[in-house]
């Protein structure tokens, strides 16, 4: 891999993480609602499905073409089903608290983490990714493993980066907001993750 595919692939990197994804709208939402932590543990969560797809692409065992119609539908269906699931009960949560009710308790690190795994797991268009756009960026010629274990540490830092600064910002407006704003914090976080599950369910099969 040359230095010149590795700044590529870190730019294209950049500009896929700075995407309003499902990751992004899962972090921005936990962040403004339950905290930064939560955010940020959500990040982890992300990360961790990378570093599983990241795993599975030096087994050489991704390939787009491999993925059936009917799989690639399912992983999407199942995804938005989950985000906009998430989105609801947050939205109706909402409407149950009194608007001069105390700030909502933090979610608990394990839920906010698999959130975050599962989310980015049920991605289908991460398949396509790491099946047909990861190896453009490594040379056949030279060990896979060692390349894709610089482009998962380089993919790693980059996306915590972001995600850290989506969930920064995001807590920042929560933190913010006045006592009877909360409720409608809420709603905003429940929205972004509806939003989200019809993104995933809008996808196709490129």
């Amino acid at each position: 891999m040359t230095i010149q595919s590795w700044l590529l692939f870190c730019a294209t990197e950049t500009v896929l993480c700075l995407s309003p994804g499902p990751s992004v709208l899962l972090v921005t939402s936990l962040a403004l609602t339950r905290g930064a932590t939560a955010g940020r543990r959500a990040a982890l969560g992300v990360l961790a499905a990378n570093a599983l797809y990241f795993a599975i692409s030096a087994s050489g065992l991704v390939a787009a073409h491999a993925l059936s119609r009917e799989v690639f539908l399912a992983i999407k269906w199942c995804g938005a089903a989950y985000l906009i699931w998430l989105g609801v009960r947050m939205i109706a949560r909402s409407f149950r608290a009194h608007a001069g009710a105390s700030p909502l308790p933090p979610a608990s690190s394990a839920r906010s983490f698999w959130q975050g795994f599962v989310t980015q797991g049920a991605n289908p268009n991460l398949l396509v990714y790491f099946g047909a756009i990861l190896p453009q960026f490594v040379d056949a010629a030279q060990a896979l493993p060692g390349q894709i274990a610089i482009l998962a540490a380089s993919s790693f830092a980059i996306e915590l980066a972001v995600l850290s600064l989506y969930a920064a910002l995001a807590f920042r407006a929560g933190r913010f907001a006045a006592p009877r704003s909360r409720v409608v914090a809420e709603r905003v976080g429940g929205g972004l993750l509806v939003a989200a599950g019809a993104g995933l369910a809008s996808l196709r099969r490129t």
